[in-house]
């Protein structure tokens, strides 16, 4: 039986990471709410939301953990050709309302979408305070895909991309990167390993080390923005 968090507890009433379930992988409680203070709280710590429509909401911290350390992306062969040649623009946080949409669009996720109305207005909230951001990728003044997630410290959290055109999703997070090394983020949260990921460089770490590189580059003294 996990732990059920009341809207009212406290930002900071997550259980230790350590008590997350191994079946299913990473889930450690579920309930309280999703205010721009617990979902803070919550990055800080390697927890994140994630559950279907009408379930309670559920806070997961699995391991091991995805991340991409920005010096470690890759560019294929055909990556790089689709940067040359498909006349790709990037932005950054020109249109979050709309790259929330599109990742959370059924149409493009024959899977199902979990970034249900809730989920996008708590984004929406947290991109409006500054710590949650967008990177699109444009085509002849068509938002064509893009990716967002949540800036705290030195880390950017990926939540979700989508893409309509061919390598969209990836132009946007080989903007992320460059973004990333501008800004000083060593580390990209991915969650969950794909085959998709891995072959961009992403890469499976052990939780706790995951833990231990987030206290290190999360301030603990309440200045988290990342992306002023």
């Amino acid at each position: 039986m996990i732990p059920f968090l009341r809207p009212g507890d406290p930002p900071g009433a997550f259980p230790p990471v350590e008590q997350a379930l191994d079946e299913p992988d990473g889930l450690l409680c579920a309930g309280g709410d999703l205010s721009p203070a617990r979902l803070i709280e919550a990055y800080r710590r390697g927890i994140f939301p994630w559950y279907s429509e009408g379930q309670p909401i559920l806070w997961w911290s699995p391991d091991p953990r995805a991340v991409l350390f920005p010096e470690e992306f890759r560019i294929s062969r055909s990556l790089a050709k689709t940067l040359r040649n498909r006349g790709y623009q990037t932005r950054v946080d020109s249109a979050f309302a709309e790259v929330v949409a599109g990742c959370a669009d059924a149409d493009l996720r024959p899977e199902g979408t979990w970034i249900s109305p809730d989920m996008q207005s708590a984004y929406l909230e947290m991109h409006r305070l500054g710590h949650a951001h967008s990177v699109e990728t444009w085509r002849v003044g068509r938002l064509v895909g893009g990716l967002y997630g949540v800036a705290l410290g030195k880390v950017f959290f990926g939540e979700s991309m989508f893409s309509i055109e061919r390598d969209a999703s990836k132009v946007a997070l080989a903007r992320l990167v460059e973004e990333s090394t501008a800004r000083g983020i060593e580390l990209i949260d991915c969650q969950l390993a794909s085959s998709h990921l891995e072959s961009l460089g992403a890469r499976c770490i052990p939780r706790a080390r995951f833990s231990a590189l987030l206290s290190a580059a999360i301030p603990h003294d309440g200045t988290h923005r990342a992306w002023d």
